[in-house]
């Protein structure tokens, strides 16, 4: 995929457009076929299974099935990762996403209470393929990733501001370029720079090592973490991730087999599970 231009954040609000409809159909007990989907986009069914083929590489129909509310359970059943089994095949503090190699570092505790003083933070906003982002990054990696389809530019830009309170902010996505592209085409390495609580650290940590295409719940997370009892708190802090899609929080479900939230709303997040597990068994 290639951020290169506004043509993905446009095959976004295509598909954010078709998830409204598929959710709309799945609580009415209904299908929607491609003729329907298509002349409800606009477009005719060649070139909207063309568009849909082009971003996910599979078809309109099977990508429906993965859309579906209830595909959260057969994650769960299908993809789920014990992250303890990773954990002993040496997935530490890095990981990898499809073919991207992650290097990160987190604060220390002395820069963490600092709040980022002294620390400028550049910043700007990247057409991907779940719509508008903005980017944030210091000179030793991106220390944030948000999307904007649905909280909106503004409350996109004040969440990752508050997270550096005291930094030097500076618009510049020139300096943030290689690394952005590197995480939303998947391919070459990109670099974190992490700040947060040592618990946030943990979680966060651990997050990375969910395989994509794969899922995981929130108590394994805690479990991994050597926190167990800890279920809301791990919660929290999945859900307090500055750096979205390459820290996969939307990895993260409930033991029920529910999406549970998703700081940039629900609708990005099973685009993103949708996205990952079409790819993933594309691949096989």
């Amino acid at each position: 995929m290639n951020v290169q231009n506004g043509e993905q954040g446009y095959h976004y609000q295509v598909m954010r457009r078709a998830i409204d409809l598929i959710d709309a159909a799945d609580r009415d007990g209904t299908d929607l076929s491609l003729e329907e989907l298509a002349a409800r986009m606009d477009m005719s069914p060649a070139h909207f299974q063309r568009l849909f083929s082009r971003w996910v590489g599979v078809s309109p129909k099977k990508y429906q099935q993965y859309l579906r509310l209830g595909h959260a359970k057969t994650l769960l059943h299908d993809h789920f990762t014990t992250l303890e089994t990773a954990h002993a095949v040496g997935l530490s503090g890095s990981g990898r996403l499809h073919d991207l190699f992650i290097r990160w570092e987190a604060m220390s505790p002395g820069e963490f209470a600092r709040k980022g003083e002294g620390v400028d933070v550049f910043w700007g906003w990247f057409d991907s393929p779940f719509g508008l982002s903005l980017a944030m990054g210091t000179e030793k990696g991106i220390c944030g990733l948000a999307f904007a389809a649905e909280t909106g530019t503004e409350a996109a830009m004040e969440d990752l501001c508050s997270r550096w309170p005291k930094a030097r902010f500076i618009e510049d996505p020139m300096a943030l370029r290689p690394l952005v592209l590197a995480a939303y085409d998947q391919k070459g390495e990109t670099a974190l720079h992490m700040m947060g609580a040592p618990l946030q650290i943990k979680v966060w940590e651990a997050l990375l090592r969910i395989p994509s295409g794969q899922v995981t719940t929130y108590s394994e997370i805690a479990q991994s973490v050597g926190s167990p009892r800890a279920v809301r708190a791990v919660g929290t802090a999945v859900g307090r991730n500055p750096v979205s899609w390459i820290i996969p929080c939307h990895r993260a479900l409930r033991k029920s087999g529910a999406l549970g939230g998703y700081h940039w709303g629900l609708p990005v997040k099973r685009a993103l599970l949708a996205y990952e597990a079409a790819q993933s068994d594309a691949a096989l």
